[in-house]
């Protein structure tokens, strides 16, 4: 048992020190899980309006998803994504419902300050 180890150990040794000594690379960009991809992002907060369908609710976590039109404040183009909203937000508010609501975007993360069916 004891030699199969020492062996398994010789033989990952020259694998770990292969990195030894190399410079640090950047790391590769990799696509965003919330279908924002390349799409410009506010550093600083600010407040956009869109127009959309609501596509999902879930008061519990305090999210809502949103298929929406482009929204030229913050350059987004038309896509669905989830955001951030206070639950009471969601009162008449239904799967499937055509809406218009505000936003406050920063970075790339967005709450829906207030949702009104169209």
């Amino acid at each position: 048992m004891k030699k199969r180890l020492t062996i398994a150990a010789l033989m990952a040794a020259p694998i770990l020190l292969s990195g030894c000594g190399k410079q640090p690379h950047a790391p590769k960009e990799v696509a965003s899980p919330d279908a924002m991809g390349d799409v410009a992002m506010p550093a600083e907060a600010k407040m956009a309006k869109g127009t959309g369908t609501v596509t999902a609710i879930d008061p519990a976590s305090s999210k809502i998803t949103l298929a929406h039109e482009p929204i030229p404040a913050v350059k987004w183009p038309a896509m669905t994504m989830g955001f951030t909203a206070k639950p009471e937000l969601f009162a008449g508010i239904a799967v499937g419902d055509k809406v218009d609501f505000d936003l406050t975007v920063t970075g790339n993360a967005g709450e829906v300050t207030s949702i009104r069916k169209r």
